[in-house]
């Protein structure tokens, strides 16, 4: 789903960040999930990290979950770069994206305007929006870091019956702004220059990154709030082809039946016995 005006945030109180990343699906229950043809991509838990496979040539959306009642501001980077302004900086500074409560958005691609966005995709690193802007140092990752909206006095007082009733009224309102929509535009290339200061043989298109795709209606429109000091979760998932997570052994290695008949031998000692004959 997308909200036909998202939320971003201008101005933060100052903050120590002091969080850990936490997996896909953090116990506080804020989420961020990898979705492909409207399926979430499987999740591979190793060594401390979550993976999931990249699909060359598929676009993809970002699906960020609030499961709170209160509003949170969402630091939202791919390849390390944020999704609104394509800066690298850290989450305490950065633009964010903002959600009500208990509301679910998907962020389909990097924000080039007030009013349009350009979709994500899974590409080589050569052909990546990373590479376009010489920014090749942290492709493969995305990440999402959650900071709540701090409580006013009569907020922390508030009887259970009206929080109710304003996460109902909350529910409606964002119900009653979904909406969709896009046009096509070439997917940018990485200009030559850039291409140059980063050195060509640095990047390696049997690795995964994400490209600048198609140009689609988003718009968006900039609020001021209040954020606590320190960040709720992080959320961190790192992305490859199939071939680098069975390198990585996060997948089991396939071996093709023909690898198999090869090392098939003429005789073995005696007949097994497979069961009772009849």
């Amino acid at each position: 789903m997308r909200t036909a005006t998202n939320r971003i945030m201008t101005l933060i109180a100052g903050a120590t960040l002091a969080c850990t990343t936490a997996m896909a699906t953090e116990d506080s229950g804020y989420e961020l999930d990898v979705v492909v043809n409207g399926y979430e991509s499987r999740e591979y838990h190793a060594r401390g990290t979550v993976y999931v496979e990249a699909i060359r040539g598929e676009e993809y959306v970002l699906r960020l979950s609030n499961p709170t009642g209160r509003r949170v501001a969402v630091a939202l980077s791919v390849d390390g770069l944020n999704t609104i302004n394509a800066k690298r900086t850290d989450p305490k500074h950065a633009p964010k994206w903002i959600l009500d409560p208990w509301e679910t958005i998907e962020i389909s691609g990097w924000q080039v305007s007030g009013s349009h966005a350009r979709s994500f995709y899974f590409t080589g690193e050569t052909d990546s929006y990373g590479a376009a802007l010489g920014k090749t140092e942290n492709l493969g990752v995305i990440e999402a870091v959650f900071f709540r909206e701090k409580l006013g006095f009569a907020e922390r007082w508030l009887p259970s019956m009206q929080k109710e009733e304003m996460r109902r009224d909350g529910a409606s309102r964002n119900e009653s702004e979904r909406g969709a929509g896009g046009s096509a535009a070439p997917r940018a290339q990485a200009p030559s220059g850039a291409m140059e200061s980063q050195g060509k043989d640095k990047l390696d298109d049997d690795y995964a990154a994400t490209g600048m795709g198609d140009r689609q209606r988003n718009d968006v429109r900039k609020v001021d709030i209040d954020l606590e000091s320190s960040p709720a979760a992080s959320v961190r998932i790192r992305y490859e082809f199939r071939p680098q997570l069975v390198k990585l052994g996060v997948l089991p290695r396939y071996e093709n039946p023909i690898t198999r008949r090869e090392r098939a031998s003429g005789f073995d000692d005696y007949c097994p016995e497979p069961g009772r004959h009849r």
